[in-house]
């Protein structure tokens, strides 16, 4: 799942050297957290007008989870 992340994040930064991704271990609920850490620069390019971009990255890494049975929350830093 971090990869699917990384690759999505990947084609919308201009700095994708600066692209940290850290995942917590499942919560009480089996939620697993990944938290998304990306150049001061690229933020507003990965949070997207009201949200959007932010909102649909989470839409499809929650798709791919699903898929394996797996819950997913991405938090943006």
């Amino acid at each position: 799942m971090q990869d699917l992340l990384y690759t999505i994040v990947e084609r919308l930064v201009e700095d994708p050297s600066a692209i940290k991704i850290t995942e917590d271990a499942p919560n009480a609920e089996g939620v697993i957290v990944f938290h998304l850490n990306v150049a001061p620069d690229d933020m507003g390019r990965v949070v997207g007008k009201q949200g959007r971009i932010a909102k649909a990255i989470r839409v499809i890494m929650r798709s791919g989870a699903a898929r394996l049975d797996q819950k997913v929350a991405v938090e943006i830093d």
